[in-house]
């Protein structure tokens, strides 16, 4: 049961978000900068570090929801986010993702924990600047959206089907755009 009283037919942060609408399209923008528009660490990347850190924040609805959203921009690969989930230095990932989640990690425990040595050897297996930058911010994003959805304990569907299609969608269509399916015009 949620702390406030948010929209009970809207699951997860798109509830907290109808709540407060005008606080909603700045986080929105925020994340399809980050996860949604073209950039040099594709798509379905982006997305598993958001998962990653949002499973290491018991985060079940980002977790899910993202990983759906990871699995479908890695040809429906849903086994994929399990094995980086479960452990992602065995998975079948690039070494600069695995590098990049080393970084993504260590900022969801505290930005300070993030290293010299980390972000060196994430430039020796090719990461930018750019994707670096990119990856300490959708870990720090993340660690404030999880808290976001757990902070008023949104409800969040158990079920992880219930992810699969809204992740597919999001996949393709992008976050601003699926959001105008909760947010009034005024705020979109």
């Amino acid at each position: 049961m949620p702390h406030i009283k948010l929209p009970a037919d809207l699951p997860g942060i798109r509830s907290a978000m109808a709540f407060r609408p005008e606080t909603a399209k700045p986080l929105n923008e925020l994340a399809e900068i980050l996860l949604h528009r073209p950039n040099s660490l594709p798509q379905g990347d982006r997305e598993l570090i958001a998962t990653y850190v949002s499973y290491l924040n018991d985060c079940y609805f980002c977790q899910t929801v993202h990983g759906a959203i990871a699995a479908a921009c890695l040809n429906d690969d849903h086994d994929l986010v399990i094995r980086v989930k479960a452990d992602f230095h065995v998975a079948e990932i690039s070494e600069k993702l695995k590098t990049l989640l080393v970084i993504a990690a260590k900022v969801q425990k505290g930005g300070k924990s993030v290293t010299a040595t980390d972000v060196e050897a994430a430039r020796a297996h090719g990461a930018t600047d750019m994707e670096i930058h990119d990856t300490v911010l959708i870990a720090a994003a993340f660690c404030m959206y999880n808290r976001y959805v757990d902070g008023l304990d949104a409800w969040q569907p158990r079920t992880e089907e219930a992810y699969r299609e809204r992740g597919k969608r999001t996949a393709r269509e992008g976050y601003v755009q699926m959001s105008k399916e909760f947010l009034p015009q005024a705020v979109r």
